[in-house]
Parts: structure tokens; C-alpha cells; sequence
């Protein structure tokens, strides 16, 4: 069993291999040169990298259409190279954790064209296929406007195989005890190479059952929980790091009752409620959402973000919610995509400092894990010339030379951002670093400050009343310490008035400035908020520091 849930106070930082760092010089990200970013990452202060698929892949879905499941696509280097990244890491203690990619396959994949070559063929059973097209073909689909069908025929096959997403990514059939036992190979692999864990991909069609209705399928939630088995046999801390965009009474599925289930899941569900208090300073949905997700078992852990890699999903809000974020972060319709969401980056959204400083103050500041996208901590803008996600998909902007020190190449992956507020001799990491009051000096003191707050992975934690409808407060306790986190959504400064009613809360310290509050006569904390302004308080003194060890 885990003997220690090193995840509950980890802050883990997302890349894209091909777009992070060029050390060939061909113009796509390779482990060589994310080994030699290793040190940034360290000082930026980053517990766990996760990766993006790395494998062989046609790469026509950013990697996540996998050819082969135990290897390097040559593009990134070799397997050589991935050990040796593996190594770099550890040495500067950190954590890696990949992409689980087992929905589906690359329809190149040696499986697929084994099972499409005969109905006796030795991996047929892998795939899911249908003599007829189903009637119910066209529901479910993944990414409406750009897929047509969950259903397409194959020629050869004679037959009509399912993919839940495009067409070159036949699902594999998760019943087939076969496939789940190659699932185990997979992990197993990579658990010998020194992986952490692995972010699961579309888990909730992971857990599909075969010929489900597209709509209303039949879930298998014990097939996490084999994979998790598994998981803690082979490495005991390794983790599960689920991405399933679920509405709140289904979480218990995904987590376990009993905490055997994923790790950790993306909270989805408070994300699109968190963007909603961003547009309309109301934060009365917000406080719901987490009151919603609250109860999990105490293994388990929510995983928090501000934006992925993928668009900002709105599917879980009402339609006057999503209309109220569009009008604010994604006016434009070049800027939404799937009729959901939408394809821009943090800092372009919100487009001035200091609610952005209140966003990622909100977002590490929430209870669970948090969650950076490359790039973000330079706040890096978006390319709405490139096609649906690719937007945010461009390459890291390190310097003001000539591609931004991301490669010598003169043609790229995806073009780097070389105009406008966003472009790469504006933003980038080498500038930021000798401006003490840059983004980048910030965020590095906020991932600072939030691994000086195990109260906020570990503790119970409790709303706050402020008071004030624009005023989000929640407190922490843990080990006879407390935390305080206030964050005022309002564009104009507010006053609270805080009773904490606990003997040793009288006296405020707050850790982002060098100021304290006392409580008044009537055991009221007055505090000021300036216009968007977050203050990160704990209660008493901090000593604690000096115990945090024992």
C-alpha cells in the first residue's frame, strides 16, 4: 500500500514534448532537450512532470493516436533517451508521469491490422465491430462540427468498426480480458523505466462496455480498480491520474468508495464553475461546485487547472452560465470550438494581471493538487490561425532569438507566436527572469507558497461566510494549523469582517506580504481586498515551519 501520498502536496507541471524543447535542431521538441530544461523546471519548483504521448504515432491527434505502446517515436529521440531524461530527473527529484492512452489505438497500429484482416483473426476481439452500421451512429460523438460518426466502415474488415474519437482511432474493447492484460504490460513497462503514474486518458470510455449505447453505456468501474491493483503490486506509490469530466454524483465510481479507485481526477466540474466567478464576480456557483465534489475518501485527491491542453470545456455549465463566459473569455467564434468551449490560454483570456494573478492564486489555493500547463507561468498567448486545440499548442517562448531558443530549425512543429502582445520577444523566460516583478518571479513565490501549506492537500477545509457575495474564503486545518485563503473576484476593492471563533486565530499572518491582522475586541479580523486581490493568511505564527518534518 502507499506508505506515502506524496501527490497530496506535489504541483505538477504539463508538457507537450514536441513543443517544450529542440536539441537536434529538426524543429520538433525531443527528451534531449527537455533534459537540458531539467534545471528550469527544478527552480520554477515543479514536483512532477507529466508528459504528453511520446510514442510512435502517425501523429495525426497530437500523439495520442498510438502506433506502439513500449516505445520513442523517433521524432523525440530513442528509448536511450528517455532513460536518460528519466535519470536527470530523479537526480533534481522529480517525478514523471505519462499519458495511459488504452481507449483507443492508431488505426496503423499492428493490432488494428491484424484484427481488419479476418473475423478470425488473433486480435479481431480487441476492436468493436458491427456486421451493420448502428442506427444510433451519429450520438456520442466526441467533437461535434468536425466528427460525423462513432461508426466507419472498413473495406478490408468488411465491417463497421466503433471509435469514440476520429476515425483513425478505433477503440479497443476493454471487455476482452486479453486486452486488459496487455493494459497491465503497458503500465508494467513503464513502471521498470521509473515512471510515477500515468494520467489516464477519456477514462470514462476506457470503462465503456463494448456495444454500450453511445449515450447511456454500460460502465465498468471495476476495471480501474484492477489496473490500480495492479498498479500497487508492481510499484506501491505509483498513481492513476484520471481525466473524466463527470457531474458529481458519479465521482464515487471513479475515486472508489473506499478510495481504490483513481488517484487523483481532474476536477472538471469546479473548473467550468471557476471560469463562471471569473466572468460574473458571482461566486455563489463556485462555492457549490466544491461543495459538490467534497466528499471523497481520504486517499483520493482532486487534481485542479486552470486550462489543459485541449479546449476549456463549458459543458457542465447552464446555457446562460456558458453564454455569460463566452461574452467575457471567447467572444469571437474563432476563439470557441465543439459548441463548448474554448481554444485560447489563460493569460489571452483574461488579458490583465491581476485578475490572472487571482486565477492561479484561486487555483493553487483550492483544496487537491495543482495543475500547470507549460507555458503558463510566462503567461504565453494562443495562435487562432491553427486549427481547433493546435491553438495552444505552440511551442515554448524562451528567449528573443529567432524561434524563441526553442530550436535552430527554420521551419517548426507549429509556428511560434512572433507578433502581437503574446509574441515570443515580448514573452518569454530569459526576460522574465532578470525583471524581479515579471509573471514568471511570481508564480515561482506562489508554487513556493503553496508548498509551505500542507493544509491545503492534506486538511479539512470549510466555506468561509464573508459576507460578501464577490468574496470567496475558505479555511484549512490540519495538525493544529490553519490556513486562510481569501480571493475577491470584484474589479473594486472590498472590506470583510472575519470571526473565526478559534482561540489561536486571533492573530493573522499574512504570508504574501509582510503584514498580520489582530482581531478586534469582538474577535472580528477587518480585512481589505484590493480590486481582484487574493491574501494568503495563517493563523497564529509561523513556527510551524520549523515542525513541518516531524
Amino acid at each position: 500500500m502507499i506508505e506515502d501520498l506524496w501527490y497530496k502536496n506535489a504541483v505538477i507541471y504539463s508538457l507537450d514534448l514536441e513543443t517544450f524543447m529542440d536539441a537536434n535542431g529538426d524543429g520538433v521538441g525531443d527528451f534531449a532537450g527537455l533534459s537540458r530544461r531539467l534545471d528550469y523546471l527544478q527552480a520554477l519548483g515543479v514536483d512532477v512532470i507529466w508528459l504528453a504521448p511520446f510514442q510512435p504515432t502517425p501523429n495525426q491527434d497530437n500523439g495520442y493516436d498510438i502506433k506502439d505502446y513500449y516505445g520513442v517515436d523517433q521524432r523525440h529521440g530513442s528509448s536511450g533517451d528517455f532513460v536518460e531524461f528519466m535519470y536527470q530527473a530523479h537526480k533534481r527529484g522529480i517525478k514523471v508521469l505519462i499519458d495511459l492512452v488504452v481507449n483507443h489505438t492508431s488505426n496503423k497500429h499492428p493490432w488494428f491490422e491484424d484484427a481488419r484482416r479476418s473475423e478470425t483473426s488473433e486480435h479481431r476481439d480487441w476492436y468493436i465491430w458491427s456486421k451493420e452500421k448502428p442506427a444510433n451512429s451519429e450520438d456520442g460523438v466526441v467533437f461535434p462540427g468536425v466528427q460525423e460518426s462513432t461508426w466507419t466502415y472498413d473495406k478490408q474488415a468488411k465491417a463497421y468498426y466503433f471509435h469514440r474519437f476520429f476515425e483513425f482511432q478505433p477503440d479497443l474493447n476493454m471487455d476482452n480480458p486479453e486486452v486488459r492484460a496487455e493494459v497491465r504490460r503497458i503500465l508494467g513497462y513503464w513502471l521498470q523505466l521509473g515512471v510515477a503514474g500515468f494520467r489516464v486518458d477519456a477514462l470514462p470510455f476506457v470503462l465503456e462496455s463494448a456495444n454500450s449505447h453511445p449515450t447511456k453505456p454500460t460502465m465498468r468501474f471495476e476495471y480501474i480498480k484492477e489496473f490500480r491493483r495492479f498498479l500497487q503490486w508492481r510499484q506501491g506509490d505509483a498513481i492513476l491520474l484520471g481525466e473524466a469530466n463527470v457531474l458529481p454524483e458519479e465521482i464515487d465510481n471513479y475515486f472508489g468508495k473506499d478510495g481504490d479507485g483513481s488517484h487523483l481526477l481532474f476536477n472538471f466540474y469546479v473548473n467550468q464553475h471557476l471560469f463562471y466567478a471569473l466572468a460574473s464576480a458571482d461566486v455563489q456557483p463556485l462555492v457549490e461546485a466544491l461543495e459538490a465534489t467534497r466528499d471523497i475518501a481520504p486517499a483520493s485527491q482532486w487534481a485542479h487547472f486552470l486550462r489543459n491542453h485541449d479546449e476549456l470545456d463549458l459543458g457542465r455549465l447552464t446555457e446562460e452560465q456558458r453564454q455569460a463566459v463566452f461574452a467575457r473569455f471567447g467572444p469571437e467564434p474563432s476563439m470557441q470550438i465543439y459548441e463548448r468551449g474554448i481554444r485560447r490560454r489563460v493569460a489571452s483570456m483574461i488579458g490583465n494581471r491581476p485578475q490572472i494573478e487571482l486565477a492561479y492564486s484561486l487555483m493553487f489555493s483550492m483544496p487537491g493538487t495543482p495543475v500547470l500547463r507549460y507555458g503558463d507561468e510566462i503567461g504565453m498567448g494562443e495562435n487562432l490561425d491553427l486549427k481547433e486545440r493546435e491553438a495552444v499548442r505552440t511551442p515554448m517562448q524562451w528567449c528573443s532569438d529567432p524561434q524563441s531558443g526553442f530550436s535552430m530549425a527554420d521551419k517548426l512543429v507549429h509556428p511560434m507566436i512572433d507578433e502581437g502582445p503574446f509574441g515570443y520577444t515580448h514573452v518569454n523566460v530569459e526576460a522574465q527572469r532578470r525583471d524581479p516583478n515579471s509573471f514568471l518571479n511570481w508564480m515561482t513565490a506562489l508554487i513556493r507558497l503553496r508548498k509551505e501549506c500542507p493544509e491545503i492537500g492534506w486538511g479539512h477545509w470549510k466555506i468561509l461566510p464573508t459576507g460578501n457575495p464577490r468574496v470567496l474564503g475558505i479555511h484549512y486545518s490540519w495538525r493544529g494549523n490553519s490556513v486562510i485563503v481569501l480571493h475577491n473576484f470584484d474589479p473594486h476593492p472590498q472590506e470583510i469582517h472575519l470571526n473565526l471563533k478559534q482561540e489561536n486565530e486571533a492573530r493573522l499572518v499574512d504570508l504574501m506580504a509582510n503584514e498580520e491582522s489582530e482581531a478586534n475586541e469582538k474577535g472580528v479580523h477587518p480585512i481589505r481586498l484590493s480590486s481582484y486581490g487574493y491574501r494568503w493568511f495563517r493563523a497564529g505564527s509561523l513556527s510551524h515551519l520549523l515542525s513541518l518534518a516531524e
